[in-house]
């Protein structure tokens, strides 16, 4: 398992608009497409230099392309990460007001502490 590919996912995602509508719509198809042409890629680095050996597991894959952030939450993957990711993604789909961060509040709620670990 890797939390830090789970957050580099999340992170890189959520800073660019395109992104974020690509995995509102098609979660798989952009999971697949991030981690082949993303997940070795070293963050900040312009120079083309990547790695070879990042890739999801299947648990992890299957939690991103199905938006499922308990199990990403489960997983050790970081919750600002997830929480701010998924309010771009989904908070316009509620008529009330932050009906998505209640909904996230909601379905996190069986976790108890300790919380899984989310240091990377």
């Amino acid at each position: 398992m890797s939390k830090y590919l789970l957050n580099k996912f999340l992170f890189t995602v959520d800073r660019d608009p395109e992104l974020v509508e690509c995995y509102r719509d098609d979660p798989q198809g952009t999971v697949a497409w991030w981690e082949t042409e993303y997940a070795n890629r070293i963050l900040n680095c312009h120079t083309g230099e990547s790695s070879t050996w990042l890739r999801f597991e299947d648990n992890e894959r299957q939690a991103l392309a199905t938006h499922d952030y308990p199990a990403l939450f489960e997983l050790g993957a970081h919750p600002f990460l997830t929480l701010t990711l998924f309010i771009a993604m989904f908070e316009r789909d509620h008529e009330v007001p932050l009906g998505f961060q209640l909904e996230y509040a909601s379905r996190l709620s069986h976790f108890t502490l300790p919380y899984p670990d989310i240091a990377t």
